[in-house]
């Protein structure tokens, strides 16, 4: 008989490293009308290189003509699936940096998946309902978090070492971003990280087009019909 012991503890140590942290914070925002902190995603890159990062598998789940979670942080080389939970077609895309991505017209109770191979910001809409839409994250690395509705934010098991801090949030400008990242060192035990406010000064909320470049057609989909457009 072969003891395979030695080889999943060894995979254990790997996977879960015997001081891993966990760093906490809280973000607030600053120059807005929303009451909800929730949705700012927090992530930690390791200053002496990428770390290997575990296969994931996300839901952006489409129902009630809402993709949930409106925010999802997920890391390089992670599928997300696409279900559509509504009685209707949807067609989510998105042509926007990140990865660009137009998983065509689907029917109710179906689904489709895409593995998101690049770092980036990728916002989804979906190509008949204007008013639909999220935004995915894509991550080089496998500590991030988005924030709760207090603002507060967890990010489990992080390796002793040096990292850089960054931060995404959907109303604030590329500039006030850069200006939040910073250095974290990260030790043996808990780690508590000051608060952080992110301004939402300068943004400028815009109608964005179709998957095609060109304003949404009218369209009814109540009767299960597809009328028009492209």
């Amino acid at each position: 008989m072969i003891c395979r012991w030695p080889i999943f503890f060894s995979l254990c140590l790997v996977l879960w490293p015997a001081h891993a942290a966990t760093v906490g914070g809280a973000v607030e925002l600053t120059q807005t009308k929303s009451k909800s902190r929730e949705g700012v995603v927090v992530w930690l890159e390791p200053m002496a290189g990428p770390p290997p990062l575990p296969p994931g598998r996300f839901t952006l789940d489409q129902k009630n003509k809402k993709f949930t979670p409106h925010i999802l942080a997920v890391p390089v080389g992670a599928t997300i699936d696409f279900p559509n939970h509504d009685p209707i077609f949807h067609n989510a895309f998105s042509n926007f940096a990140g990865q660009p991505f137009d998983t065509g017209l689907y029917a109710p109770g179906t689904s489709h998946r895409i593995t998101f191979r690049r770092e980036g910001v990728v916002r989804v809409f979906c190509n008949i309902h204007a008013n639909m839409s999220a935004v995915i994250v894509v991550v080089p690395t496998p500590y991030h978090a988005v924030s709760a509705a207090d603002g507060s934010w967890q990010i489990t098991n992080v390796p002793p070492g040096e990292y850089r801090l960054r931060l995404f949030h959907e109303r604030a400008t590329a500039e006030t971003l850069a200006k939040l990242e910073t250095r974290v060192k990260v030790e043996d035990g808990p780690l508590a990280l000051p608060r952080v406010a992110v301004s939402e000064a300068g943004y400028l909320p815009a109608p964005h087009p179709n998957k095609h470049g060109r304003p949404y057609p009218v369209r009814s989909l109540e009767s299960g019909q597809y009328l028009g457009g492209r």
